[in-house]
């Protein structure tokens, strides 16, 4: 499964660098996540359409770490605004007593998952911000295994 994945994912990165180059506002961007999994963000571009996110964040007394491949496509008509799609893996370390709907009580869990990611950004063109609002699915493979669909979140950063 890991092997599909990984094909997908340099699938993925291959044709969008066969695209014709996209604009971006910034070359890498920090800032913070807020949701149902809160943290710091930071974003990458590795070419003008391929980027590289970066997530530590916190979620059931827990800590997760996601490294995602996102592919970005302008909006023509808005400038600053684009969509992005993309993938991505995690390690998290959960603790069950802050759910009282899954897990066995009094455990902690570690999990390796897959995530996936689509979301919406605004770079501002007169300040270094960017705003993103984004769905994060993820399904935790290895530990307590679980698919994850209330991944929703809100991402401020700083561009430079």
């Amino acid at each position: 499964m890991f092997k599909k994945f990984m094909f997908a994912v340099i699938m993925m990165a291959g044709l969008s660098l066969g695209q014709k180059a996209m604009a971006q506002d910034y070359n890498t961007a920090l800032g913070l996540r807020a949701g149902n999994s809160g943290g710091v963000t930071i974003k990458h571009f590795l070419s003008d359409a391929v980027a590289f996110e970066g997530l530590i964040h916190s979620r059931w007394r827990g800590l997760m770490v996601t490294g995602l491949l996102e592919v970005h496509r302008d909006i023509p008509e808005a400038r600053g605004l684009r969509w992005y799609y993309g993938a991505g893996a995690h390690v998290g370390f959960y603790n069950a007593n802050a759910r009282r709907d899954w897990g066995d009580r009094n455990r902690s869990y570690t999990t390796v998952g897959i995530d996936g990611i689509l979301g919406l950004e605004y770079t501002f063109v007169e300040i270094p911000l960017n705003l993103s609002f984004d769905w994060k699915p993820a399904f935790d493979v290895i530990g307590y295994t679980e698919f994850w669909a209330d991944g929703f979140a809100l991402s401020v950063r700083y561009t430079f």
